[in-house]
């Protein structure tokens, strides 16, 4: 077997079921090994041809999402890295874990298999291919033997699933994929497996401790609550402590938005007042130009990584840190809290009704704001309120990137939310939620998006696949014509400047926007534009029909206001 089929076997055992793969001149062995082992009845994982990397790097992100198991992506040399590099950077600012492949430049040029053959051989050889993503990517390697395929691809796999988790990146040299690999290894089990955290007994009693004793408590959530039992138990503090949980920039749902102490999203007025705040797994929990707790505040992160190391500045006041599993540390948290319960008493009754009534008044507010929005062009909000009604009880999954906001939506399970990365790398909903279309097949999933970051998906390559694999997503762009996160960061900073005063803000507008149905179309999707608020409603039912009839992608190009 030759060292690129030993390599794919190997992926097989421990786990991937899928690689997503966007194949070039360096894949010759990849592609013998994959013949080969077809012709011997060997078991692989599935192979699937990815029209772009970044549909690669979204996809496997999104599976991963839904399954919890990270998969492979393997791309073409140099530039076929530099296309997975800003998914590799999103990967790691939501400890994503995933096995990252990309071919290397023959560096031989004749008198050995797999040495240079074509032009390109040349022109894409690079000093420090890694380069292009190492900063992204826990650990790196380039295999030199063929004799290391079995144990690299261990320790690849138990690296990028140890906590905090995150990609990993092997460079493959064609020559190396060309030799001839043992194969006798290559079922046995993993040679290494993931590190695995635990919840400090001490930091946790002390926080539990905190937070029973707080008068004003706040609970600040980015990245949801781990799992279901995760998700109970925060759902379990909240009720019981009457504790607020705000979940400022939520990239995952962690408490359902009818829950009683479900905050609005601005955490400032409960930052001014709050003297125990605990942060869960949370890149940045507030703004710190905006948002200031008091001196006196004692401030708790739980989270894989509470202090979140990769990133040089982030100074955050962390009074305890619990690096753990969330989900482990908010059952354990949950329990120690259940200890220091006064016998007979409900902690913090009054506090429970005051919150509970703001909470119920403010989400009343984004309903009815949102209900105000239906007209033609309608607003955002409206489209996330008309959403939310159609998909409600599927147990539907959104990926919402600059898309429908969340506050006018009932969002009430952990799978329910997910939002686009803080790092910021656009294009990343579509991909992702075709992957987790892959893993999840009977789920109604939604990618919501604005104009320009379904531009940056790919759209034409992300609609190949959707009907090549059958997956039946529910896309919804909100097309504004504009830049409008460039437009609210101006206006944030320069709220009575020159470019708040013009009627063409610069280097903001996306006119004249293409005819996004068209381009959906072209790969025999359903497909409508909708610019009347009191048509989307219906629209959206016709589009679910189709996806349950046909089980074919749906994409709906609304027209909203700047």
């Amino acid at each position: 077997m030759t060292a690129g089929g030993a390599l794919l076997a190997r992926m097989k055992t421990l786990g991937i079921d899928y690689i997503f793969a966007n194949s070039g001149t360096d894949f010759p062995p990849v592609i013998e090994g994959l013949a080969e082992a077809e012709a011997k009845g060997i078991s692989l994982p599935r192979a699937l041809v990815m029209p772009h990397e970044a549909a690669a790097m979204g996809m496997a992100h999104g599976y991963y999402l839904a399954t919890g198991r990270p998969q492979a992506v393997m791309a073409h040399t140099n530039v076929g890295l530099a296309n997975c590099a800003i998914g590799a950077i999103n990967a790691a600012t939501e400890h994503v874990p995933m096995l990252l492949f990309s071919g290397r430049t023959p560096t031989t040029e004749k008198d050995r298999l797999g040495a240079r053959t074509v032009p390109i051989g040349w022109g894409q050889e690079m000093r420090d291919q890694t380069a292009l993503v190492r900063e992204a990517c826990k650990w790196d390697y380039e295999l030199r033997f063929p004799e290391q395929v079995e144990e690299i691809v261990d320790r690849a796999l138990a690296i990028a699933d140890s906590a905090p988790r995150g990609p990993v990146y092997v460079s493959l040299p064609r020559e190396v994929l060309c030799q001839p690999s043992p194969s006798a290894g290559i079922g046995r089990d993993a040679i290494m497996t993931p590190a695995v955290t635990g919840v400090h007994p001490e930091g946790l009693q002390a926080a539990a401790r905190l937070l029973a004793e707080a008068r004003n408590p706040l609970i600040i959530a980015q990245r949801g609550a781990g799992g279901e039992a995760g998700f109970s138990a925060l759902q379990a503090i909240a009720a019981e402590w009457a504790i607020p949980v705000c979940q400022y920039w939520a990239v995952r749902l962690a408490l359902p938005l009818d829950h009683p102490m479900a905050a609005p999203a601005d955490p400032g007025s409960l930052i001014e007042k709050a003297d125990v705040i605990l942060v869960i797994d949370s890149l940045a929990p507030w703004a710190p130009d905006r948002h200031r707790p008091a001196a006196t505040c004692r401030v708790v992160h739980l989270g894989q990584d509470p202090l979140y190391s990769r990133f040089p500045v982030r100074n955050f006041r962390c009074d305890i840190g619990l690096a753990c599993e969330v989900e482990d540390g908010l059952v354990a948290l949950k329990a120690a809290m259940e200890t220091l319960k006064p016998e007979g008493n409900v902690p913090g009754e009054a506090r429970r009704e005051a919150l509970a009534a703001a909470n119920r008044t403010a989400r009343a507010r984004a309903i009815g704001q949102a209900e105000a929005g239906q007209g033609a062009p309608m607003t955002k909000e409206w489209v996330s309120l008309c959403l939310s009604r159609a998909i409600e009880g599927r147990g539907a999954s959104v990926f919402s990137e600059l898309g429908c906001p969340m506050a006018p939506m009932s969002l009430d399970h952990p799978k329910a939310w997910y939002q686009e990365p803080h790092s910021g790398g656009l294009g990343w909903a579509f991909p992702a939620a075709l992957g987790m279309q892959l893993a999840e097949r009977d789920r109604l999933i939604v990618a919501t998006m604005g104009d320009g970051s379904y531009m940056f998906a790919n759209p034409v390559a992300c609609h190949q696949i959707a009907e090549a694999l059958e997956l039946p997503v529910l896309v919804i762009i909100l097309n504004n014509a504009e830049w409008g996160a460039v437009r609210h960061s101006v206006l944030g900073i320069y709220p009575d400047g020159y470019a708040s005063r013009t009627n063409a803000m610069p280097l903001t507008g996306l006119s004249p926007i293409p005819d996004f149905a068209r381009v959906a179309e072209a790969s025999r999707a359903f497909a409508r534009t909708v610019r009347d608020g009191a048509e989307l409603p219906a629209v959206i039912a016709e589009a679910l029909r189709h996806i349950d009839e046909k089980r074919g992608l749906a994409l709906i190009d609304v027209h909203v206001r700047p």
